[in-house]
């Protein structure tokens, strides 16, 4: 498969939190408001069940109801992708054998964690099911919460594999980005996975974010991502800054906690999550609510 894919996937991509109602329940009006929230706010495409939408603790049954509300809001108007990652391999690639992707563009798929494979079982296990998958994949490094690296060399050799056509960057590791962006092949992209180092990863060469940001400040962040893809980077490093604060602040005390607190002070959906994961604490929560001020 042609990396051709690759030009549906630059600018601003938003990992769609799973909103939920006071009983834990999942909040199919809050999801549907959330899709159109990102669509009439300049998002590019939307991303299903990553980590921010809380994957670890919805169940099949639930996830399966999630993709439905979401396609159905989204009516064929953006880009999706459907996060299928995991930390067994086997299971992954039965899963990418049975699971209808009707009207997903491709899949997302995290970096084995808890395991901590060498950089030969990562290689292995994207090739197995790049293999297996009927969509293009993107990998998705993110050591912060996998235990482990996906190194220059392993990103690199995964690019050559016909049916992986990207990577979703958020190792943080400044070095280790550039050097994928200068060795990369035509058309393989590089995302990021970090709101606030976007825009210096832009300028150095990537295509875009898969933004936990969006979701609650989808048309200021989606303003400064096409800024700086179009080199207008006086306006991309404005609005960089007035949104920083908010950046840092939905990480500082648990994500998505913390961009939950937006999107239910913008009437969009309940700031819920399910344990382990609690609400941010309220010092946090008054900072964010600060930041809404003049920003949206």
């Amino acid at each position: 498969m042609a990396h051709n894919i690759s030009q549906q996937f630059k600018g601003t991509g938003v990992a769609l939190v799973s909103p939920f109602n006071a009983d834990s329940s999942i909040d199919f009006d809050g999801l549907k408001k959330l899709v159109n929230f990102q669509i009439d706010n300049g998002t590019d495409y939307l991303v299903i069940l990553g980590t921010t939408g809380e994957t670890a603790t919805v169940s099949p049954a639930e996830k399966q109801l999630i993709i439905n509300c979401i396609k159905e809001a989204n009516n064929s108007r953006l880009p999706l992708i459907l996060g299928v990652g995991g930390n067994d391999t086997l299971n992954l690639v039965n899963t990418l054998k049975t699971q209808s992707f009707e009207g997903i563009s491709a899949v997302l798929s995290v970096s084995p964690y808890y395991n901590k494979p060498n950089q030969n079982g990562i290689i292995a296990h994207y090739e197995m099911l790049a293999d297996a998958s009927p969509l293009p994949i993107i990998i998705y490094n993110v050591p912060g919460r996998t235990g482990s690296n996906i190194s220059v060399e392993t990103t690199l050799k995964l690019a050559e594999h016909s049916n992986i056509f990207g990577t979703k960057e958020a190792s943080g590791n400044f070095s280790q980005c550039m050097e994928i962006l200068k060795h990369r092949p035509t058309n393989f992209s590089v995302i990021s996975g970090d709101d606030a180092f976007t825009l210096p990863f832009i300028a150095m060469g990537m295509d875009g974010v898969i933004s936990v940001m969006a979701n609650g400040y989808p048309k200021k962040f989606s303003t400064m991502i096409s800024a700086a893809l179009h080199g207008n980077f006086e306006l991309a490093k404005k609005l960089h800054y007035e949104l920083l604060d908010a950046m840092n602040l939905i990480f500082a005390d648990g994500s998505p906690s913390g961009i939950k607190v937006l999107l239910e002070a913008q009437g969009i959906c309940k700031n819920i999550v399910r344990l382990p994961l609690f609400s941010v604490n309220e010092n946090v929560k008054q900072q964010l609510l600060e930041t809404l001020v003049g920003n949206v």
